[in-house]
């Protein structure tokens, strides 16, 4: 084979429906695979931590149809890594339930379909500590210990492209993967075929949003991506749209603390040398990429751990002196949390927008407020009673505030809702981690199926 094409429609399979009409015309090029990721830690530990998806099941059903249905009309491979935004055991029984459902609505010709599962379990981390093996912590994480894996509900390890080569060498057509890295499971096509590690990793990382590697910008449109043993070209689908080398370029940074190199379970990719150049109006040509193999293969952990129950209150302020002082509204609030339940055992949470809501202490602007703030009020709780009553009492308790200079007793807080709102509960991440292992298949078990009539 001396090329081989993969189209991607979504870089989020559910987070909202693929766009169809540049998905059939990405279709219509013929391409050898059809591959999208469903997952990300960029939701948050919630998911993960409470084993739910936070896409609607419509719409990963939608896109879950609109791809097998081409994947068996082209007679083409399907690939989905980290099923159901999280990659849990149950989001990839999920996903193989939904392929079965739709193999049968469809009365679809029998395929072979293959699926990985992710989970650990946590004794099998807690024997690797008692063995003085080092479970080492990322970006600030301490070192794992026995207490944050204690106060851990669920863990995921972000599979390498080992478990889809191997489901690919036992002749799966279709793959559902549990937690993966989001390249993965575009570079394990290309390695399947016999092309180079250097041009396989990069066709992965630049395939890996779908159009967010395109301009304009517009999400879950299809982009093309093609490998040979020289390089790696991507093109838009969507006629609109162009990929270019300021965008395929940006999107290869994009997400990075090193904007050169990212890290997969068995080596690196180095992306210092790459090159880009404009192949046609609406294809990027890059060559230069080059991945590093590691000694010892390191698997990235994700776990996450429940905090408690938690409530939601919204209020906004308008009045100016107030929002001068919005800082001793929030204290004088928090004080009456404290009197009430202490100084422990809960969680009250201020977002401020219009001030710092989205980069609190980090924003450039914070003593430039708007005109008028919307305050976020999160109470967390032991129990879904105290979180609302921590909540209700954070939240009413701005209005009462005392300020010095002030002579009414209204105007300075309003309330959209009398009530606050029972939110989801409250996870942490607990664990973001690297663990050796001995094989690079030990954390990531396959099952192969057949489906359809």
């Amino acid at each position: 084979m001396q090329a081989l094409k993969i189209i991607c429609p979504n870089g989020h399979l559910g987070f909202a429906p693929l766009r169809t009409e540049s998905f059939h015309r990405g279709v219509a090029a013929r391409p050898d695979y059809i591959a999208a990721d469903s997952g990300s830690d960029d939701v948050g530990p919630v998911p993960l931590g409470s084993d739910t998806s936070t896409s609607p099941q419509a719409w990963q059903y939608h896109d879950l149809e609109e791809m097998l249905l081409a994947s068996r009309k082209l007679g083409v491979p399907m690939i989905i890594g980290s099923a159901g935004d999280t990659g849990s055991n149950s989001r990839v029984d999920l996903y193989v339930g939904m392929i079965r459902e739709i193999a049968r609505k469809h009365q679809l010709e029998r395929f072979r379909l293959g699926y990985f599962y992710s989970e650990v379990d946590k004794e099998y981390l807690r024997r690797k500590l008692r063995g003085g093996e080092t479970v080492a912590g990322l970006d600030g994480f301490d070192d794992l210990i026995e207490s944050e894996l204690d106060a851990t509900d669920r863990i995921v390890a972000m599979a390498g492209v080992h478990p889809y080569l191997e489901l690919l060498r036992q002749g799966a057509d279709v793959i559902i993967g549990g937690r993966s890295s989001d390249a993965a499971l575009f570079a394990a096509p290309a390695l399947h075929h016999g092309f180079s590690a250097d041009n396989a990793y990069y066709l992965g990382k630049v395939l890996e949003c779908a159009s967010f590697c395109a301009e304009p910008y517009g999400g879950k449109e299809t982009v093309l991506g093609e490998i040979s043993q020289e390089d790696v070209k991507v093109t838009a689908m969507l006629p609109a749209q162009r990929c270019t080398v300021a965008s395929v370029a940006g999107h290869a940074m994009y997400e990075r603390s090193d904007p050169f190199g990212e890290f997969f379970a068995g080596g690196k990719l180095d992306m210092k040398e790459c090159r880009y150049e404009q192949f046609t109006d609406r294809t990027t040509r890059v060559t230069g990429a080059r991945f590093i193999p590691s000694e010892k293969v390191h698997v990235k952990l994700e776990g996450s751990g429940k905090m408690g129950e938690r409530f939601v209150g919204i209020c906004g302020i308008r009045d100016p002196y107030t929002i001068a002082n919005v800082d001793q509204v929030m204290a004088w609030a928090r004080a009456q949390v404290q009197a009430r339940f202490g100084d422990t055992g809960y969680a009250l949470h201020y977002n401020v927008y219009g001030r710092d809501g989205v980069m609190g202490e980090l924003e450039p602007l914070r003593d430039r407020p708007g005109h008028e703030l919307c305050i976020l009020v999160q109470g967390v709780a032991p129990t879904a009673e105290m979180a609302k009553e921590v909540t209700l009492t954070g939240l009413r308790q701005m209005f009462y505030a005392r300020l010095d200079n002030v002579k009414g007793t209204a105007g300075s807080v309003s309330f959209p809702l009398d009530e606050v709102l029972h939110a989801s509960p409250d996870y942490r991440w607990t664990l973001n981690h690297t663990v050796a292992v001995d094989n690079a298949m030990e954390l990531f078990p396959t099952h192969l199926i057949d489906v359809g009539a």
